[in-house]
């Protein structure tokens, strides 16, 4: 079973002149697209009592996911604001003292036997005591199971860049996959070409880089030469959910391969990689072709 720690949020999409509430956040789309492709999935996050947290746990439930990790609270659901520009998903957050972001390190469970593997990432890094929470998971953990890491940087709900960026090397050192857009590389290595700077993250310790860049395709750095698996085209609805789709793919694959795991990924081979990352573009694919994040269950993929 893989594990998905992070935020879950209702993203206030437009429509028409309004708002129309969709269930979402980075890790938690994650968890939906596993589920929805047939993998065995388990969901770590508070989830509040508000008609929100409603909302939030109907998605999971449908795609069988096993939300026995999340507890409940009075605590508020967070909310983005979406906006669509040229295509693109900007956000604004409504957070402060919500019920995601108030999980403390010592919330954290216990993780069942049958966890095996663990994929964090998402604004859950950013602020505390949440962010603290996931590192402390993976600081727990995170050396008898494989972690997959999506930091999904977004600039503007970091108030602290040197914490942030310090919390991002000691979880990128712990990590075995990493995942980064275009904008996560560019983030974190200004004006650095964006093979280089995935160079640079796969030196801090992961075993495989994930570079991403939407329909410039993925490209995976590891200890051999670059796996590169251009973009399906497809007509683009919109980019919501897109990467975090993308994570479950490869997540899947990665399991179907039987290299989920610490073992595994030490000594994964060019082929199963490019595996990975063909899977992952796929349910990408299919996820543009449609508005809001939509992952394409398992009838819908041909594997």
């Amino acid at each position: 079973m893989i594990l998905c720690a992070g935020e879950s949020l209702i993203d206030m999409v437009p429509d028409n002149g309004c708002f129309r509430p969709l269930a979402g956040g980075s890790v938690y789309n994650t968890a939906i697209a596993l589920g929805r492709l047939g993998e065995p999935t388990a969901y770590l996050w508070p989830i509040s009592r508000d008609p929100f947290g409603e909302v939030l746990l109907r998605p999971l439930a449908e795609a069988a996911v096993n939300t026995d990790l999340c507890p409940r609270t009075d605590r508020l659901t967070t909310l983005a604001i979406v906006t669509l520009v040229g295509g693109e998903a900007r956000y604004s957050f409504y957070d402060e003292g919500s019920a995601g972001r108030m999980l403390r390190p010592e919330d954290l469970p216990a993780l069942p036997q049958d966890v095996q593997a663990i994929f964090a990432g998402g604004i859950s890094l950013v602020p505390d005591p949440c962010g603290a929470a996931i590192e402390s998971l993976i600081e727990r953990d995170g050396d008898r199971l494989p972690v997959m890491l999506d930091p999904n940087i977004r600039p503007f709900f970091i108030d602290d860049t040197d914490a942030y960026r310090a919390r991002l090397s000691r979880l990128i050192a712990k990590a075995d996959v990493v995942k980064l857009s275009g904008d996560d590389l560019e983030w974190l290595f200004p004006a650095m070409p964006p093979e280089d700077a995935a160079r640079k993250v796969l030196a801090q310790g992961p075993r495989i880089v994930l570079q991403t860049g939407g329909a410039a395709g993925a490209r995976a750095h590891w200890r051999g030469e670059t796996v590169v698996a251009p973009a399906i085209r497809t007509t683009v609805a919109d980019t919501i959910g897109a990467g975090d789709t993308f994570n479950a793919g490869v997540l899947a694959s990665l399991r179907r391969q039987g290299i989920l795991s610490k073992v595994g990924l030490a000594s994964i081979t060019k082929d199963q990689i490019a595996t990975a990352l063909g899977l992952g573009a796929k349910a990408a694919a299919i996820t543009v072709s449609r508005p809001g994040a939509n992952p394409p269950w398992a009838h819908e993929m041909s594997f």
